[in-house]
């Protein structure tokens, strides 16, 4: 049997195939979402990760109208919610919100990390963690890093770090380094009791996020000498270790919360993902948040969370090998 095609059947057939549904189509063009999100919080609830997974979260439902849940599901450096999400179907509902920890470091600091950073995951968007300042005992009398350098030349100095591998121990590790020096780390599992013990007069210093010490700077009994990469409005006065000569690219990189899903998560929806939390960084809420934790920059997106993982991984990974840990 023979067809005869027109120009008439042949507009009118291309109108009809273009009505019907692609094999294939990315799950937000078959109603994604049409049930719940779950974000999976790798670290205990009431910490920065979960505060803001929480209000980000927040903005996030009433754009998509629906529900986010967080879950915590803290243990192992953020392995526990990240072998979780790891675990669950790429569709858009499920996403883990952690921190640089868990995406970059953990590569060094576990023998057998039972998930891979790199192959694992679709990088969505990361919040910054803000410049971080370095904090000194006042009785001291130390007010920049060059005579921090002086103070620990001629004393015995302890230096606090909330983790082994952290940020924290990479500062006392490259101020050794630059300065010639031999400042002991000391470890602790987390910020409130490294900053309990500088209280006590334990330590002559330590590194961490602002809004952690704000008693320690409240109280008189220490002062910032030190904020990494840049300025910060909380701390104007205070220079960065650029500023005073130390240039490690150490000082440079960029701590950071943020939220991934699983391998194989459609464009689509990792793109609509990623233009959420940046508009969720310029919200009212998240603004709040954010003078509240001392961090000045909001959200970045899929690209730029690419960008940095691309460029700063590797210098995290060479710095943090170089402290010579043993591997879990």
């Amino acid at each position: 049997m023979s067809i005869k095609l027109t120009r008439r059947s042949v507009i009118r057939t291309g109108a009809a195939a273009a009505a019907l549904p692609l094999i294939g189509t990315p799950a937000i063009a078959q109603g994604w979402p049409n049930k719940p999100i779950r974000f999976v919080v790798s670290y205990p609830a009431g910490g920065a990760t979960d505060i803001f997974a929480r209000a980000y979260g927040d903005y996030i439902s009433k754009q998509i109208g629906q529900p986010v849940v967080v879950e915590n599901k803290a243990g192992a450096g953020g392995t526990v919610g990240a072998v979780e999400v790891k675990r669950s179907p790429a569709d858009g509902y499920t996403l883990l919100f952690t921190i640089s920890t868990t995406m970059i470091m953990n590569k060094v600091l576990y023998k057998n990390l039972p998930y891979d950073p790199d192959k694992d995951f679709t990088l969505i968007s990361y919040m910054p963690a803000g410049s971080l300042p370095t904090i000194v005992a006042d009785s001291t009398g130390v007010t920049n890093l060059n005579e921090l350098a002086e103070y620990a030349r001629k004393n015995k100095t302890n230096i606090g770090t909330y983790a082994a591998g952290s940020y924290a121990h990479l500062v006392v590790a490259e101020l050794n380094k630059h300065y010639g020096l031999n400042m002991e780390a000391v470890h602790y599992r987390g910020e409130a009791p490294m900053w309990a013990d500088f209280l006590t007069g334990s330590l002559q210093g330590g590194s961490g996020a602002w809004f952690v010490a704000q008693n320690v700077l409240q109280s008189g009994k220490g002062r910032a000498i030190a904020v990494s990469q840049k300025r910060m409005r909380k701390l104007p006065g205070v220079q960065t270790f650029a500023e005073q000569g130390v240039t490690s690219d150490v000082f440079r990189l960029q701590g950071f919360v943020c939220a991934v899903g699983p391998t194989g998560m459609p464009d689509e929806i990792v793109n609509r993902y990623s233009d959420l939390f940046v508009e969720g960084g310029k919200s009212e809420k998240v603004q709040q948040l954010l003078d509240q934790f001392g961090i000045d920059d909001p959200a970045v997106g899929r690209a730029g969370f690419q960008k940095l993982v691309a460029e700063e991984g590797p210098i995290w990974l060479k710095a943090v090998s170089s402290l010579g840990l043993t591997p879990e």
